[in-house]
């Protein structure tokens, strides 16, 4: 038998491998090692964290908590490094003060958590790097941080995930792969004839899916429909929202066209994930806006990232699209991804008593042409 020419260090995880690990970590209260220049530190996030390794971190150093700018700002804190605010940890505080710092649920019944500290001087890269770990395993935007020395040893001795942020953050920010592991004929009640293509990232992130309707042609504009999931409106047929409705008359104007693509994202709640969604519902509930939500949980307006839509159309071998949008962000997305939108259709259904409030708010804050 012919020896495998690759050394053996390429059994071992890469970046890639390394922070689904980090993301399956953070999600279980476990922390990670983040090593940047000249320093390192033990990340763990918030939502997960329990007393027992709360007071394992203490042992090893001063806490100090990593928030964005828009949760600090729910907070009146500032944030000395634009994006990120670092918090001082009262000695005593426990793990129930450190949650409700970082989830909004309890301001307004319980509004005097502060006054809280914020930290300057130094660097908050190991800061940023810990909240974007935690925004992408789809966790509340807050880490917990303890400064270490020797964090390869410390990784090693306790078993962690270790990572370093000349790896990490390139890699955070580029776009997984997409694999079409499959496609299968799908008959719909709505659109008719058509394949569901599943598409697999190789960060072993979420899916993507590719619903083709009849058998468009590669070299003409295909109307094209990207539609992130929606569980509570798609499948529960909600009415704080208007997805489920454009989601049906999507596919029943591909049935009716003949031919079209529907890429089924799977960016539920603008890219937040349905437990943050349900967090920004209950936010609403008490008065505050979608978008207004969003930034008190610490998210942006929007997390979703429309590259995985260029990529999956280009994996079906299309360059042209007819896009069905009431938004002129995914117009610009896919441009500047390189695909040509010859024309923007309309997709307006959907508004109810209940939602009408809420799309008021797309229009306003989000560009929706409504």
């Amino acid at each position: 038998m012919t020896a495998d020419p690759r050394p053996f260090s390429s059994l071992g995880p890469g970046i890639t491998e390394r922070l689904a690990r980090a993301r399956g970590d953070l999600r279980m209260g476990v922390p990670v090692v983040l090593a940047g220049e000249g320093e390192a530190a033990l990340a763990v996030a918030v939502e997960a964290l329990d007393p027992a390794r709360l007071t394992a971190l203490r042992a090893l150093g001063t806490p100090e908590l990593a928030l964005t700018s828009h949760r600090a700002e729910t907070l009146k804190a500032f944030a000395c490094d634009g994006d990120i605010a670092r918090i001082a940890v009262p000695k005593d505080a426990d793990t129930s003060w450190l949650k409700a710092i970082a989830d909004p649920q309890d301001d307004l019944r319980v509004p005097m958590k502060g006054p809280v500290r914020g930290l300057y001087g130094g660097s908050g890269a190991l800061h940023r790097a810990a909240v974007l770990l935690a925004k992408s395993a789809r966790l509340l935007p807050a880490a917990l941080l303890v400064k270490v020395e020797h964090p390869l040893a410390l990784a090693a001795d306790h078993g962690l995930t270790f990572l370093r942020l000349d790896e990490t953050m390139p890699a955070l920010s580029r776009l997984s792969p997409l694999d079409n592991v499959v496609a299968a004929r799908l008959p719909m009640a709505l659109a008719g004839a058509g394949r569901l293509h599943v598409f697999r990232p190789d960060d072993g992130g979420d899916e993507h899916y590719a619903i083709e309707i009849g058998q468009p042609p590669r070299d003409r504009p295909v109307l094209t429909r990207l539609h992130s999931a929606c569980f509570t409106g798609d499948v529960l047929g909600s009415l704080k929202c208007d997805c489920g409705p454009q989601l049906h008359a999507a596919l029943a104007q591909m049935g009716e066209e003949g031919a079209g693509v529907l890429l089924y994202l799977n960016q539920e709640g603008r890219g937040i994930g349905l437990a943050n969604k349900m967090r920004a519902y209950s936010l609403q509930d008490q008065g505050f806006d979608t978008v207004e939500a969003n930034h008190r949980l610490g998210f942006e307006d929007d997390e979703r990232d429309f590259r995985i839509g260029a990529e999956l159309l280009r994996g079906l071998g299309f360059s042209a699209v007819r896009l069905l949008t009431n938004n002129p962000r995914k117009v610009a997305m896919l441009e500047s991804c390189g695909l040509r939108v010859v024309d923007r259709v309309p997709l307006k259904v959907g508004k109810t008593a209940e939602n009408a409030a809420y799309l008021a708010t797309k229009a306003a804050k989000s560009g929706h042409l409504l």
